[in-house]
This record gives structure tokens, sequence and C-alpha cells, in this order.
């Protein structure tokens, strides 16, 4: 009987990481196109149709067929769908396939640094993305930056504003303790020292 219960049990099988993955589903973060994004898109069995195109400042793109569509504040996902029915008045069953080439991202979706970095400007969010990245993308700290009296401004739901003061001069001589995890639509102002 013992012989049966280890065959028995020797038979089961280990959750594997798809069946544990389903059980805790991590929330999945969806890009949202933006004015200033290069889109690729592909239409399946047309080549004269796809193109490379940018998001121009209205937010809008033109491919052949398709004069004016808005794509900004859509996921390349929905954009495909919206221009499938545009082409469907004009090709049967089209499949269309929204690639960003290059991305800027909606003005919600953007981490703005201002002051004292080296090239000041907004940064594409990005999943996960701390202080310490946006540092990178910008060069780092100015001679003249007052690093450790930086501040992160968030606007929250509710309508108010969170400031979270970040202690970037520390942050850039290795102190990872300092290293905010950014949101979309961050804020960091950097200050200039006095002396």
């Amino acid at each position: 009987m013992v012989v049966g219960l280890l065959l028995i049990g020797g038979c089961s099988t280990a959750p594997t990481v798809n069946s544990l993955a389903v059980a805790n589903p991590q929330p999945v973060e969806h890009y949202i196109i933006g004015p200033g994004d290069s889109l690729e898109i592909f239409v399946r069995d047309n080549p004269t149709l796809t193109t490379t195109v940018p998001v121009r400042p209205d937010g809008r793109v033109s491919i052949p067929l398709v004069q004016s569509m808005v794509a900004a504040g859509k996921t390349p996902e929905e954009l495909a769908g919206d221009l499938e029915k545009e082409l469907s008045r004009y090709i049967r069953d089209p499949l269309v396939t929204v690639i960003v080439k290059g991305f800027v991202g909606a003005y919600s979706q953007q981490v703005r640094v201002v002051g004292q970095a080296v090239t000041p400007r907004a940064v594409p969010y990005r999943s996960g993305m701390t202080v310490l990245d946006v540092m990178i993308d910008v060069g780092g700290l100015t001679k003249f930056a007052a690093g450790n009296s930086a501040k992160i401004i968030r606007h929250l739901p509710e309508g108010n504003d969170q400031t979270i003061p970040v202690r970037l001069g520390e942050l850039m001589n290795g102190a990872i303790k300092y290293n905010e995890v950014m949101r979309p639509g961050d804020v960091l102002i950097i200050p200039q020292s006095l002396f």
C-alpha cells in the first residue's frame, strides 16, 4: 500500500511557472501613443499601405486611404483596430499591426526634469522607472546643482499635488536607498546651489 501511495504521489506534478502566473497575474501596463511618436503601420498583404509615420502635434496620423485619424491617447492595439475598421471600406478583411518605433508618449506618460540637470527635458515613462534611470537619461547633475534639495512633484488623482524630497547628490554618489520609484506625469525639480 505504501508503494502504491508513493507511485501515485510521484505522478502528481508541481505547479508550473505558467500556472503560478495565472494564479497571481501582474498588472499589465499599456503604452499610450503621444504626439512625436514614430509609428510603423503594417497592413498584411498590402505593401503599398505599409508605412512609417510620425504622430503629428495635433495627435493625428495619415496613411494611404486614411487621410487623418486620431492616434494620441490610444494604445497601438486600439489604433490598429480603428485603422482596420477604416480600411475595411476599401480592402477586404484588413489586418493592421501598429509598432511604436520611436516613442515620446502622451504628456501624462512622461517624466519631466527641470532645473540643474545636464539636459533637462521630458523623458518617456517606462515601467519600473526610478529617479536614477531618469538621471541617466538626462546626463546627471550640473556642477551648480543642489542635488540634495531636489524634489518630485506628483499629481494625485484627487487633484492635489504631493511633494517628495529626493537626495539626488547622495544618490548620484552611490546611496541607492534614495532611489525613488517614478510614476507617469511626475516632475523632478533640481534647484541651483546658492553658493
